[in-house]
């Protein structure tokens, strides 16, 4: 089993930054408000970028959306872009301990001074269009994080960046890019009440980043109701259409390399080259590329000393029914993962709860419900879902008392944990589950 954590950063120590932040925290952040209240568009991060300089322009792009698998795709492209020589910029959300998760150059998050700094000349152009009443007084919280991601690509002269939209495509802050490939991973019911109630409308969305001329690479095929949606706009604009073979591949990890080796094997055919002439392909994706590229709160397992015995615990972020299912399904051939498990779990009002219980049902996990914030279901209000569903649970307000209840629990049954719902409840036991393993 692998136990080497991501080091990352817990809080943000430089001066700049934090004031930086607090003047950030002034605007409107969708990752934090009610999604039904969401206006988005792309006026004022287009007039944001022209006042910055269009730092944009400096690099060439690859443009990653889906439900899921975003992450961990975009971290493979950049670490196979390493490989190959090549300076890579990489941007992210959500971050799951430390703000500069979201934006790395060339693997390592962004220094705090530096992003402190990009943020801060992105502040003075808001204040500039609010003074001349442009498109830019409406800067939200993301762009204003995108518009500084862009700055810092730009300062570090990196020739390629792969950008990850933060919630759809169409009208996201990063589909500004002019991206030579766009990658489609999967589309799932998310985000509904701004997307759409269908995976067809939220396909709609998301092959928005769909640039004329260019490559999409997707693993949905054209009789699915999405993939028949991607397929009409790559044909509408004439774009191209790359379909990875998914035959004979079982895991979740297998599936994010075949879709990342397809983009880097069009970036070959497009004549990018490493830096020792090879063309780039999907062979830049070894077994040091995968393991470069692991992300905090993606299927990352530990084992934490309990009573005597070593309890397996995952750390899995995911809070929609389908990746759930095959994250269950990844742990269960996994050593320490047989069994029955208990989830520790926090879910967003916007999620499907009821789907979500349903495959802890199926797999037999046991749920102890949680709180993180406002923007969740309340343990209450999961436990009566649970009901429903005919799925026996618990729920204990606080995540490290529920944590604590779990291992607990799981040492008495010889049972597994996994923290699993939200990454921002995993952001929350991360330091905590890291510090207990290495006593182990």
């Amino acid at each position: 089993m692998n136990l080497i954590p991501c080091a990352m950063p817990m809080q943000n120590q430089n001066p700049r930054l934090i004031e930086a932040l607090s003047q950030l925290d002034q605007l409107t952040n969708w990752e934090q408000r009610p999604r039904g209240e969401m206006r988005v568009g792309l006026e004022p991060i287009l007039d944001l970028s022209a006042r910055l300089g269009n730092p944009h322009h400096a690099f060439r792009s690859i443009h990653v959306a889906g439900t899921k698998g975003k992450s961990s795709t975009s971290a493979l492209l950049e670490a196979g872009l390493r490989h190959a020589g090549i300076s890579v910029g990489r941007y992210a959300s959500p971050h799951v301990e430390h703000i500069s998760e979201r934006v790395s150059v060339n693997g390592r998050p962004v220094e705090e001074a530096a992003l402190a700094e990009a943020l801060f000349v992105a502040l003075d152009a808001l204040r500039t269009a609010r003074t001349e009443g442009t498109a830019a007084e409406a800067a939200t919280w993301f762009d204003m994080l995108t518009a500084a991601g862009f700055l810092i690509f730009r300062n570090a002269g990196v020739e390629w960046a792969v950008v990850e939209t933060g919630l759809g495509g169409r009208l996201d802050s990063t589909n500004i890019v002019a991206s030579d490939v766009s990658i489609i991973t999967n589309i799932g019911l998310e985000h509904t009440e701004i997307l759409g109630k269908t995976r067809a409308a939220i396909a709609f969305e998301k092959a928005g980043i769909i640039k004329p001329h260019s490559t999409v690479v997707t693993p949905l095929e054209a009789d699915d109701e999405a993939g028949a949606v991607i397929a009409r706009r790559a044909a509408d604009i004439e774009a191209r259409l790359v379909r990875p073979d998914f035959s004979g591949l079982k895991t979740i990890a297998e599936r994010n390399v075949a879709v990342a080796g397809a983009a880097l094997d069009v970036l070959g055919e497009l004549g990018v080259e490493a830096k020792d002439g090879r063309t780039v392909g999907g062979w830049l994706i070894d077994k040091a590329a995968e393991q470069e590229s692991q992300l905090p709160g993606r299927l990352e397992r530990f084992v934490v000393p309990v009573a005597g015995r070593g309890v397996s615990v995952a750390l899995d972020g995911a809070h929609v029914p389908f990746n759930l299912e095959a994250v269950l399904d990844d742990l269960s051939g996994m050593e320490g993962f047989s069994g029955q498990g208990i989830a520790v779990v926090a879910i967003a009002a916007d999620k499907d709860a009821t789907g979500l219980l349903e495959v802890m049902g199926r797999s037999g996990v046991s749920p102890i419900f949680t709180s993180v914030s406002d923007r969740f279901r309340s343990p209450a209000e999961m436990q009566r879902i649970a009901d429903k569903v005919g799925l026996a649970s618990e729920m204990i307000e606080d995540p490290q008392k529920a944590y604590e209840a779990a291992l607990v629990r799981a040492s008495a049954a010889g049972a597994w944990v996994i923290v699993t719902g939200s990454l921002y409840l995993v952001g929350l036991l991360r330091e905590r589950i890291i510090h207990e393993a290495a006593k182990g």
